[in-house]
């Protein structure tokens, strides 16, 4: 087992642990859901609440573990597998710590739930970012366009600006600490703005290679 798959089981060990642990002494009903304002605004039966998270976390598992097996393009998942590696440990922590700040807040802590999940958003959006400018032609990572995956040129062009991107985002994400009433704006409408920008760009850079 690889050293990545082994973080993860752990991970999603310890998330079912804390949820046998806490169940007795959980209410009936858990706050689940909050606006963007970090109002509480959704709630589910307590089972659901403590196990929906680590039962996506453990089918995610093993649907990360049958990606690399079943694409028809695997042998360039090997090229970059160790960027692959590390955003699949970062999306399963980042997974945990939302699971965290759930349990916390209704085991009676407050907080502004905004502003701790800004970080998170933009740490993962950054790692998106490292992990699309590294990926080679696949079909379940990177900016997938009709365009970028008929052509081994245009996939390079569009994952090194579509990583540089996403790093700004993560810059731009971040913003929503300072201005927490925008937070969401600062997260939806740049990564609207990114995916229709690469779309197009992605289009245009095919049609720039067959006229070459």
């Amino acid at each position: 087992m690889r050293k990545s798959e082994l973080i993860i089981v752990f991970i999603i060990f310890i998330s079912f642990a804390i949820a046998f642990w806490l169940y007795p002494q959980m209410p009936q009903m858990m706050v689940s859901h909050w606006d963007c304002q970090g109002r509480a605004d959704g709630y589910m039966s307590k089972f659901w609440a403590l196990f929906l998270m680590p039962i996506i976390s453990l089918f995610m598992f093993f649907l990360f573990l049958l990606v690399p097996k079943i694409d028809p393009l695997k042998h360039n998942i090997e090229k970059f597998r160790k960027y692959f590696d590390a955003f699949i440990v970062i999306s399963f922590l980042f997974l945990f710590y939302l699971y965290l700040l759930t349990i916390l807040w209704n085991l009676g802590l407050r907080f502004d739930f905004v502003k701790f999940l800004v970080p998170a958003f933009s740490f993962l959006f950054f790692w998106c970012g490292i992990l699309i400018e590294k990926a080679k032609r696949n079909w379940f990572f990177g900016i997938r366009t009709p365009w970028t995956l008929s052509s081994d040129k245009v996939w390079e062009r569009t994952q090194k600006l579509g990583g540089k991107l996403f790093k700004i985002l993560a810059i731009i994400s971040f913003l929503g600490i300072i201005f927490p009433d925008f937070a969401i704006f600062f997260l939806i409408v740049p990564l609207l703005l990114i995916t229709i920008y690469l779309f197009i760009y992605s289009y245009f850079q095919y049609q720039k290679e067959n006229k070459a």
